[in-house]
């Protein structure tokens, strides 16, 4: 006989158990509102139905449709992010904003995810990506002074949030924790030898299969290797990706083999992604069209590419950008191990498993 599950989230008595880690969030929401007003940035709210969802091989997203008035039917999607949206209020003129975004992602749930979830994204016109290194710790710290905790923790580890990032490169991360030389795999047009990387992959102890693209094998290493080490004396950027894994982002200009992206980790927990954002229309254009076949191969679908945005693009200034999942920041700052600890108002299935 099934266990039965535990009472919903709205029962009084798991409410109150509930509240305080709420009230948290709310007050933190206050503070990072604060921290942007302080700085000049402008608050933006962007619309959640877009023509294109994203272009990215391996993010779903939930489907709908308009219906006219005369009974035509065209097909939207509920946003993965507000970057799309965000990119053409750059091109219109603004040059520092921030958007507390709810977005949906299908075929992600667990303690780390949630289908529906909040996050932060903010964009610095005119401005490096390394902006935003400082900006990522600044917020960690305003999370823990706000939720007064000295200390993040997740999982019965703790890290000091007001400690500066140890920031780390992927070809150095690679050489730590997996002793492959990245960079050595990637010649200087971007091109990658995948045989090289499995190679390295397989004196690592990583599984490689026959099929396997070079960022299959890069994907493996990363998730197996590299990402359980991240985060756990301090907070960690690991930047300067291979410019194959950063579709949205510019190459670097001083090794155009990798781009101005880096991610944000605490306690082996991902952050926030962040890039010096690409603004070249046609290079934007082939990245999507290359994405998307990749995506049709694997999982037989593909999203709309948005024409307004590649028009944007063109006008639109250097500028940097970062998305951070605001649950997650919060789960840290008050000690909670699932999303749904976080979420006033959890899915079914998350409060199902608490």
């Amino acid at each position: 006989m099934p266990s039965p599950l535990p009472s919903p989230w709205w029962r009084p008595d798991r409410h109150a158990d509930r509240r305080p880690r709420l009230v948290l969030r709310n007050r933190i929401t206050a503070a990072v509102r604060g921290w942007f007003g302080e700085r000049d940035f402008v608050e933006v709210e962007t619309a959640a139905l877009q023509i294109s969802p994203g272009n990215e091989t391996h993010l779903h997203a939930f489907a709908t449709e308009q219906v006219a008035i005369s009974g035509e039917r065209a097909p939207l999607y509920l946003r993965t992010s507000p970057e799309f949206a965000c990119k053409k209020l750059l091109a219109a003129g603004e040059p520092r904003i921030f958007d507390f975004a709810r977005v949906w992602r299908n075929r992600e749930d667990g303690p780390l995810h949630s289908p529906e979830f909040t996050l932060l994204e903010w964009y610095r016109a005119g401005e490096p990506y390394e902006t935003l290194m400082d900006d990522c710790a600044a917020l960690m710290a305003l999370a823990a002074e706000t939720a007064c905790a000295k200390r993040f923790a997740f999982k019965g580890r703790q890290i000091d949030p007001f400690q500066p990032p140890e920031r780390l490169t992927l070809a150095e991360a690679f050489d730590r924790f997996a002793g492959i030389d990245l960079l050595a795999t990637i010649d200087a047009s971007g091109e990658s030898d995948r045989d090289a990387l499995a190679a390295g992959a397989r004196a690592a102890g990583v599984r490689v299969a026959e099929d396997d693209s070079w960022t299959d094998v890069f994907s493996r290493v990363l998730v197996a290797l590299v990402e359980p080490k991240l985060g756990f004396d301090r907070a960690t950027i690991l930047c300067e990706y291979p410019i194959s894994e950063a579709a949205l982002a510019r190459p670097k200009p001083s090794d155009p083999r990798v781009a101005e992206r880096f991610e944000l980790y605490a306690l082996g927990v991902e952050l926030a992604n962040c890039f010096g954002e690409l603004t070249d229309p046609v290079e934007q254009r082939r990245r999507f069209e290359a994405d998307m076949a990749e995506k049709q191969a694997i999982y037989g679908e593909r999203y709309p590419i948005d024409e307004d945005l590649l028009t944007a693009l063109a006008i639109m200034p250097a500028a940097s950008g970062a998305a951070l999942g605001f649950d997650r920041l919060v789960m840290l700052a008050t000690g909670a191990d699932r999303i749904d600890q976080v979420l006033w108002t959890p899915l079914p299935e998350a409060s199902g498993r608490a």
